[in-house]
């Protein structure tokens, strides 16, 4: 299978890729993944949502490592920008997030296997792809020059918007637990920041990276990612949104579920 980079291996991957993200998009119409306030037992046993977390975004952090520190280029042209841009981001995501979690004590209900397992897969993929791409320049596209393209300073711009988002968004949340006593409230309406304008900032600001990310990389993989994204999030956002809704009275009525002013 030679259709985009012409190496048979990364080509097949890809495909495989997009096969999932379309079956990410399609199941995101029928139900939500079974983590957080979503979680169900059905799907088998639950874990602890740190350990689970921790355990699903790994494969970002290790697969990428391997396949970009085997490659030809990995010091060469916008490769290293392109590297540290993603080590930025699974810093938060793969580390940072999930040891920082303030779950209530002994809880082990909120994380489902089901979702480790498609999880590890998509971070596994994910890496391979980037990792491969980034150190091997399949394209021919990431040589120094690239740091100027309009691309790659747009597609910058918009990730770091969205990760701030991100970030700033978590720390809201996390904070409404307080460190002390973790167990003392399971849920409460959160504000400031993104908050202001929308439920679910923190699915919005991973939007907005990955669309930065794609747009950075102008690549295949970085619209991969994209939809995936965008199949498990958009409709997480709507359920996410009716959720505070239905367990809050008081919830802000001007409150919109991801975009700001519009839906």
């Amino acid at each position: 299978m030679h259709w985009y980079t012409g190496n048979t291996t990364y080509d097949t991957i890809l495909t495989i890729a997009f096969g999932f993200a379309a079956f990410v998009l399609i199941g995101g119409l029928f139900g939500q993944s079974p983590y957080g306030r979503f979680a169900t037992a059905k799907l088998g046993f639950n874990l602890n949502p740190k350990l689970g977390w921790w355990l699903m975004e790994i494969p970002a952090t290790v697969v990428f490592a391997v396949f970009y520190l085997t490659g030809p280029h990995r010091f060469e042209g916008a490769s290293p920008v392109l590297a540290a841009i993603w080590v930025l981001h699974y810093a938060n995501r793969g580390w940072f997030f999930p040891l920082s979690i303030r779950q209530v004590p002994g809880k082990t209900t909120s994380f489902n296997v089901s979702v480790l397992g498609m999880g590890m897969f998509v971070t596994c993929v994910h890496g391979y792809l980037n990792g491969a791409m980034f150190s091997n320049d399949y394209l021919h596209r990431y040589s120094s020059a690239w740091l100027t393209d309009p691309r790659f300073l747009g597609g910058l711009v918009v990730y770091l918007c969205g990760f701030a988002l991100l970030v700033s968004s978590e720390s809201i949340v996390r904070n409404l637990r307080d460190k002390a006593n973790p167990g003392a409230t399971e849920y409460r309406i959160p504000f400031g920041g993104g908050y202001r304008f929308v439920s679910s900032p923190t699915y919005l600001g991973e939007l907005i990276a990955w669309s930065g990310f794609a747009l950075l990389t102008w690549s295949l993989p970085g619209v991969v990612i994209l939809l995936i994204t965008a199949g498990n999030l958009v409709p997480r956002a709507f359920a996410t949104h009716k959720w505070y809704r239905d367990k809050f009275p008081d919830y802000p009525a001007d409150r919109k579920a991801l975009i700001p002013f519009v839906i």
